[in-house]
């Protein structure tokens, strides 16, 4: 009997442990970009995506519980009620191996030792999970930093790409967590040292139905239809998912 009511007892606390740890909220994490601040910016330290003139930019910092993640720059867009993408901003070391310190100067090295040279360059797109606070750089295909102007839809981004070879110029859509784009099509011919400032202007979304205008600089206005799909993007998932969704020429 004794025996009986241990068993019993056992069994209704293992129970109990187990709604609770079922029942454990998941740990909340607080993402924030902050306000935006100016820094110097310009076409020597950044050759491949400051326009000419162009003195300054604005940027925020990416805060994940408080903590500084990444720095950013331009709107942010919602793809889901959770998740965001933002464009980074790097910071990058422009010093030559040439520049040296100079010794005996407040707060330098000894001589003889690189001084950094900091500059700001505009880089690659991030995808942010407001709930995990999981933070992921997007691969684009074929995006360049100084030519790619993404316009966002939903999942998907369109923007003027350039091939790795650098010779071509192709009008791409491209969907959040897909490893084929949806839309690859050869615009023009590329020359990467007599191209134009502004290669495309942001490309154009429709809803219905579904299309892309683009406008390479010189040419006429190009658009594609869009066979819509379901978003492919899984959220707290590893692995990413192709999509059938296809494009046709209009």
């Amino acid at each position: 009997m004794q025996i009986s009511k241990l068993s019993v007892v056992l069994m209704a606390l293992q129970f109990l442990a187990a709604s609770l740890a079922h029942a454990a909220p998941r740990k909340a994490h607080t993402v924030v970009l902050a306000a935006a601040r100016k820094v110097p910016y310009d076409k020597a330290g950044d050759p491949a995506g400051a326009a000419p003139g162009e003195d300054s930019l604005r940027i925020r910092a990416l805060l994940v519980d408080g903590a500084l993640k990444e720095w950013t720059t331009g709107d942010a867009h919602d793809v889901t009620d959770r998740s965001f993408v933002v464009r980074r901003v790097l910071r990058i070391n422009d010093a030559l191996p040439t520049d040296q310190q100079t010794a005996g100067q407040p707060g330098q090295a000894a001589a003889g030792k690189p001084q950094s040279h900091w500059v700001w360059q505009r880089g690659p797109w991030l995808l942010v999970d407001r709930v995990t606070g999981h933070i992921a750089a997007l691969k684009l295909p074929d995006y360049d930093p100084g030519v790619s102007q993404v316009s966002w839809f939903r999942d998907y981004a369109a923007y003027c790409g350039v091939t790795a070879s650098g010779k071509s110029l192709y009008a791409v859509v491209a969907q959040v967590a897909a490893r084929k784009p949806v839309l690859a099509k050869k615009l023009e011919a590329f020359d990467a040292a007599s191209h134009p400032d502004i290669v495309c202007a942001a490309a154009e979304w429709q809803r219905e139905p579904l299309r892309i205008t683009f406008h390479p600089a010189g040419k006429d206005a190009v658009s594609f239809d869009i066979v819509p799909g379901s978003a492919v993007l899984v959220e707290d998932a590893d692995e990413e998912a192709e999509t059938p969704v296809q494009a046709k020429p209009r």
